[in-house]
């Protein structure tokens, strides 16, 4: 049976009080169903919030980024224990904005997706390229060195996100969303998702490419209708 995940992505938005009723409407608007993943990735103050919402249901819960440290002096970083500590099961590595804003290169997401791994989560590794990179005909070579840094692992996820198609409105097409998930698999077999800018009119079109294994959602995540749209369309009840 073919494996597929649909990940909402919360990014540095939610406070308790909007939390609260967004947890409460996803931990009870899922049943488990084999083969089906859905899960929130919310910022890490809000990870105690997710344990106690979501807690028996059938949506998991993970951070937005981890440490390839495991602990010490390093002021801000959430060590991967810290996650687990709090029930979480996976994390996001090497997210676009990560390596734009916070300096991540292919081989400190390496090193955080070991350091993940090692403890025990699932992680969910990032790549993909600028629209500078498609138009110069770099997109194969920019994939191929993104994944290479990567070894296979079955808790490894890779998420392939077109950095011009995050909050742009703009979307790969189903056909450039295929190529891009064949090439990428072809150097690392592993399950990969699409992300960047899913939405409930775009999602079961993208879903139905055979390479492409589900879905990273951003900014629609924030919109329980939205994202459940997203899940209905990717994985069908």
């Amino acid at each position: 049976m073919r494996e597929t995940f649909v990940v909402g992505n919360w990014k540095m938005n939610g406070s308790r009080e909007t939390n609260a009723p967004r947890l409460a409407r996803l931990a009870s608007g899922w049943k488990v169903v084999a083969g089906r993943t859905l899960a929130v990735s919310v910022p890490a103050p809000y990870l105690q919030q997710a344990q106690a919402a979501l807690t028996g249901s059938a949506v998991a819960w993970g951070a937005q980024d981890v440490s390839e440290h495991e602990s010490g002096a390093y002021t801000g970083d959430v060590a991967a224990s810290m996650v687990t500590d709090f029930g979480g099961t996976f994390a996001i590595v090497g997210h676009s904005e990560c390596r734009e804003y916070s300096g991540d290169t292919n081989e400190t997401v390496a090193k955080r997706t070991a350091a993940a791994l090692a403890a025990g989560l699932h992680v969910i590794a990032c790549v993909g390229e600028t629209l500078e990179q498609r138009e110069a005909g770099e997109t194969a070579d920019v994939l191929r060195r993104q994944v290479s840094v990567f070894e296979h692992d079955d808790n490894l996820v890779v998420a392939y996100e077109p950095i011009w198609a995050i909050g742009t409105g703009k979307t790969a097409t189903p056909d450039m969303a295929h190529e891009a998930h064949e090439l990428i698999k072809s150097v690392l077999d592993v399950p990969v998702l699409y992300g960047g800018s899913v939405k409930p009119d775009n999602a079961a079109e993208l879903m139905a490419k055979g390479a492409v294994d589900g879905a990273l959602v951003g900014g629609a995540s924030l919109e329980v209708e939205s994202f459940a749209a997203i899940c209905r369309a990717a994985i069908p009840s």
